[in-house]
């Protein structure tokens, strides 16, 4: 390939051989969309590469997960950020339309349940009461019907829209379904606009990412999850040992195979591989423990010797 040069390095003991075009000529436009929760990851992974190769340049859209992968089945992107595997449907929207892809997991992930910043009761629930909550047809409005020792304050909710990979995640990991779910909640794709509902409301009681708790952990409280073994919060160590039941999760970036033999695609999906502990830190994000880095590693080094192929 022409101004391309292999290169061998070698990060966390492990040799990569990794694609690394001369960086005058890693020069054009990736184009992401999709999971909100993974927006941060990817425009930290951006900010980054745009620095290093000042001809490329990574537009990052956060329409949803679900979102995202409508507009990837159309061929309209190259990368799709996800907060959840593919679904089979989707993975048929895809094939029909010819579109090929490859699957990286870049990050881990807890969702946080937060409440307001008055909320000095709800340190904890069960996975039984975030059920009772959150389940389809569910009536319960005030913190009182969540426990009788709760007080008589009307209870509000926040949470992902429909096209949210996390929405998806959380019904299904608490509802026992994805897309189970009441559908009277204040629903938005921009979890900012979540924080901002929590924090106004007292009796408030929202769900996202834990880097959005991070970011605003003086503005809400985090409350402890309970699925039987006791109160857990999501915190790095807990989320890469999944002792945060059952709301630890991997956050996904899928890279249409078309899309790949470009060298500004394969370039950023490089650069997300090498650089993994530095983007997940700064986005705040829970990284990949060293097994999760060295699949990464080695799923790309696997996508480059097959590139001609796509």
């Amino acid at each position: 390939m022409r101004n391309v040069r292999r290169l061998v390095l070698v990060a966390s003991g492990l040799a990569l051989v990794l694609a690394a075009a001369v960086g005058a000529a890693i020069k054009g436009t990736v184009s992401a969309d999709g999971s909100s929760t993974v927006g941060p990851f990817a425009q930290a992974a951006a900010q980054g590469f745009e620095r290093q190769y000042r001809g490329a340049h990574v537009v990052v859209g956060i329409s949803g997960t679900g979102g995202g992968f409508e507009r990837f089945c159309k061929n309209e992107t190259d990368l799709s950020n996800a907060s959840r595997p593919i679904k089979l449907s989707e993975a048929a929207k895809c094939h029909d339309a010819g579109i090929g892809y490859i699957q990286f997991l870049v990050a881990n992930d807890g969702i946080s349940l937060v409440v307001n910043k008055q909320n000095t009761w709800a340190k904890c629930l069960t996975t039984e009461e975030l059920k009772r909550i959150w389940d389809r047809g569910s009536k319960v409005d005030n913190w009182k019907d969540v426990r009788s020792s709760f007080p008589n304050v009307p209870l509000k909710l926040f949470g992902p829209g429909t096209d949210s990979g996390t929405f998806d995640f959380f019904t299904e990991k608490i509802n026992g379904t994805a897309r189970r779910s009441r559908s009277d909640y204040s629903a938005s794709e921009d979890d900012n606009v979540l924080v901002r509902g929590v924090e106004g409301e007292r009796g408030g009681l929202g769900y996202f990412g834990f880097s959005y708790y991070e970011e605003n952990a003086n503005r809400l409280n985090l409350v402890a999850i309970n699925s039987g073994g006791g109160c857990v919060k999501p915190s790095a160590a807990n989320v890469q040992a999944r002792r945060y039941k059952p709301l630890s999760r991997g956050l996904f970036i899928y890279a249409k195979k078309k899309s790949f033999k470009r060298d500004v695609v394969a370039a950023y999906i490089r650069y997300i591989a090498v650089n993994e502990k530095t983007i997940a830190r700064k986005a705040k994000f829970v990284s990949l423990t060293k097994t999760q880095l060295a699949k990464l590693k080695r799923q790309y080094n696997t996508a480059i010797k097959n590139r001609s192929r796509y």
